[in-house]
């Protein structure tokens, strides 16, 4: 149930799970890997058993973004069934059997005089995480965290409160069961607007880091009032290249599961550059394919002049992030020109060439500057479940600390460790 709050109170809340999470940041750091393991293992165990009420929380959830009439978008993230509970559940004890990221020796050397020294992997310290809709980032964020030694503050969206809380209440659990102290894990108890702004501006002293997952709007306002530093993104203006050697059924498999699998994901294609030696080859079987899907398709004059069913593009086009079942579709003279557009119009997610030629592949991912670059493969690999790191918080398309799936390893920073026989520096 959401509580509500004045201005006062939240400053009181939000001050009182600031304290908890860093006291427990610091107990959490002295658990052993086993029972931080335990902890994601009880938790996957009590989501499970607890299917039929995540299940009527987000049926809450779903009936009153309805009312709101909410994109498909939004609703495709919002919702969950069984499949997706188990996932969730699937997910943790995948993370569970990772490699534990911490201690881990970075690197080693001696100096001259006889100092050995280690760089040693260790926590963040607290996180505070932001998102919307997708409530099974309840789940996978806050398993990431407790793999990876950090305390975090979830803060989801108000669309998806009761499912996250329903969730929340089996990692609660989990924790517990583990004998790890709950407020490892918390969540703002408030879909109060007000109680993001504290976090942002006021709880420096707590966090050292937020991570915001979400819509365009929720990571521009985050990373505009942050007082503390940001992991995260702000669009995912994802393309994929046709070159003028791209295999017609790869080109067309690859392009259409890359649109429309999935729409809503930031790694989902939004733009389609097509050389122009390959683009009668090729844009008329694929386009088809993508009405036939029910996408709609804007193309430049080249494009409309080679195939039916095309809107013409606009300027904006080129820099829109869809997330529906729209693409926008340019000719290009070759590699060059593709990179040029990409370079230009691109948010630094993810892109995909697809070509049988090795050497031009290897020059897009020499010269194309973005977290993700894929070669003959769909732009919706672009995830760090797909990546091996059983789940991930976001994809960061910055350069500072972490870059690509944010994943219990890129929630680390390390230390140095000296070792010395009684060297005093002359």
């Amino acid at each position: 149930m959401n509580i509500a709050f004045d201005q006062q109170s939240i400053a009181a809340t939000m001050e009182t799970i600031g304290k908890a999470a860093r006291a427990a940041s610091a107990a959490l750091g002295r658990c052993s890997s086993d029972q931080r393991n335990a902890a994601l293992r009880q938790t996957a165990a009590e989501i499970r058993a607890q299917t039929g009420a995540i299940l009527v929380a987000n049926s809450k959830d779903m009936g009153a973004a309805g009312a709101r009439e909410l994109s498909s978008a939004m609703l495709d993230r919002l919702a969950l069934d069984e499949e997706r509970i188990e996932a969730m559940a699937c997910g943790l004890e995948t993370v569970s059997e990772l490699p534990d990221p911490l201690g881990q020796v970075l690197a080693a050397w001696e100096r001259p005089n006889g100092l050995k020294i280690q760089r040693v992997s260790v926590p963040l310290g607290v996180i505070g995480i932001i998102y919307e809709s997708r409530p099974n980032v309840t789940a996978d964020a806050a398993g990431l965290c407790l793999k990876s030694g950090n305390a975090v503050i979830l803060r989801g969206g108000s669309e998806s409160f009761r499912s996250s809380q329903a969730i929340y209440r089996c990692i609660v659990a989990g924790l517990s069961a583990a004998g790890i102290d709950p407020a490892a894990v918390q969540m703002v108890p408030t879909k109060d607007r007000e109680a993001v702004g504290y976090l942002l501006s006021s709880m420096a002293e707590y966090l050292d880091v937020v991570i915001p997952r979400g819509g365009k709007s929720l990571i521009k306002r985050v990373q505009d009032e942050a007082r503390i530093p940001v992991i995260g993104h702000l669009e995912g203006i994802c393309h994929v290249y046709l070159h003028e050697s791209a295999n017609l059924e790869m080109a067309k498999d690859i392009v259409l599961n890359a649109k429309m699998r999935r729409t809503g994901i930031c790694g989902a294609a939004e733009t389609l550059l097509v050389d122009r030696d390959a683009a009668e080859r090729l844009l008329p079987v694929i386009v088809d394919a993508l009405v036939d899907a029910g996408c709609e398709v804007r193309g430049d004059d080249e494009v409309q002049k080679l195939v039916a069913n095309v809107v013409a593009a606009t300027e904006e086009d080129w820099s829109t992030e869809y997330l529906d079942a729209i693409i926008s579709i340019r000719v290009v003279d070759d590699i060059r020109q593709a990179m040029e557009h990409i370079g230009y119009y691109g948010s630094g997610h993810t892109e995909c060439i697809v070509t049988d030629d090795i050497d031009a592949a290897t020059r897009f991912f020499a010269d194309v500057d973005s977290a993700i670059l894929l070669h003959n493969a769909s732009t919706q690999f672009a995830d760090g479940g797909e990546f091996g790191m059983g789940a991930e918080i976001g994809i960061a398309t910055g350069r500072i600390h972490a870059r690509g799936p944010v994943g219990a390893e890129q929630l680390t920073s390390y230390k140095y460790i000296v070792r010395g026989s009684g060297q005093t520096r002359p």
